[in-house]
């Protein structure tokens, strides 16, 4: 069932542009087998996000990775109004980027089934990688409450924490628009799961923005790839298009440009966090990130805190969750373009 070396994963998406940036990490990763990717609401529409993914496996040219329909409202309410993400992730999700045209279809079952699916075929050896909210997974859950033991390993892009001053200063957005879902999620695991090292990895904001990604670093990525490129600049006019002539490249590019210009506009600076990838790298290798074990907590009040992830480490009571407190951006860029980038030239034939 599974390629020798091969870690079979499944991704839970809202497919956005750091998701994009992830599922084509997963893609090239020759250490790694993608056999399924379920779609959520959150960042757009979740029939918007089911095209991303659909057009995305089609530019990358990747078979046997079916495609299926997640939840299209939290657990409870509703999604958040879609402006400020479309400010940060574009109307489609994907900034400037088109994708081509494809036939590709649905599967027939849910999210919620893709997951049981999937972890029934690999028993034991799938990792789950969630990007988005939570709801597919605790659905799921609902439905197969043997799921934490049927999984090798689960990481989620999800959550904020101070590791130093122990508070929290943010509800990050994936728990935030559906703080049921991740509650539920993590309590589950914790009992159910018995060894430590099975317990979900957290990647946080605190953690995730330390991978920032640069127009040096993007023509970096361009240049492994033999592409011709033009490397961005705060100083081009907004909207340029890329010239790229490598296909997924020039996907790449109109991405991150728009989300280059909304990270400024939010006074980040002309620069990109790159939440999603890192997290999908860490489902690869979990040697990636040092973590530490803590029992996190949810904030379900209808209050403004509400989402906000808060993390007990004094290890007065067991964890719930690893909690990723460090990481090498210079060694994750490393891997990242040295994956991605062959991966874009084999796809445009070069060898």
């Amino acid at each position: 069932m599974n390629v020798i070396g091969m870690a079979p994963v499944f991704a839970d998406v809202d497919t956005g542009i750091d998701d994009a940036m992830a599922l084509v990490y997963l893609l090239a990763s020759a250490d790694a087998k993608l056999v399924g990717i379920t779609s959520t609401g959150g960042n757009i529409a979740v029939d918007q996000v089911c095209a991303n993914n659909l057009g995305l496996l089609e530019l990358c040219r990747a078979t046997g990775t079916p495609v299926s329909k997640g939840a299209e409202a939290p657990l409870s309410g509703r999604w958040p109004e879609p402006g400020k993400a479309r400010n940060v992730h574009g109307p489609k999700g994907l900034g400037y980027a088109d994708l081509p045209p494809t036939d590709r279809r649905l599967t027939s079952y849910d999210g919620a089934g893709a997951w049981i699916h999937a972890a029934h075929t690999y028993p034991g050896n799938l990792v789950g990688l969630v990007t988005g909210p939570l709801t597919n997974l605790a659905l799921a859950l609902r439905a197969e409450p043997a799921l934490p033991t049927l999984l090798r390993r689960l990481v989620i892009m999800g959550g904020a924490f101070d590791f130093s001053r122990n508070i929290n200063p943010a509800a990050e957005w994936n728990i935030r628009v559906d703080p049921e879902a991740a509650a539920e999620v993590l309590a589950k695991w914790a009992s159910t799961v018995s060894e430590p090292q099975r317990l979900p990895i957290l990647c946080g904001l605190d953690l995730t923005r330390r991978i920032v990604m640069t127009p040096g670093i993007l023509a970096r990525l361009a240049t492994v790839s033999g592409s011709t490129a033009k490397m961005m600049s705060t100083r081009d006019e907004r909207g340029t298009r890329s010239v790229a002539s490598n296909p997924l490249i020039r996907v790449l590019e109109d991405a991150m440009r728009f989300y280059f210009e909304s990270h400024e506009d939010r006074g980040y600076g002309y620069l990109a966090y790159l939440h999603d990838p890192l997290a999908a790298a860490v489902a690869l290798d979990p040697h990636l990130v040092l973590t530490r074990g803590a029992t996190v907590y949810v904030k379900l009040a209808d209050t403004p805190t509400r989402g906000k992830t808060v993390a007990d480490w004094s290890g007065s009571q067991e964890p719930n969750a690893l909690i990723g407190i460090g990481v090498n951006p210079a060694v994750f860029f490393d891997r990242f373009i040295g994956r991605v980038g062959p991966f874009a030239g084999r796809l445009n034939g070069h060898s």
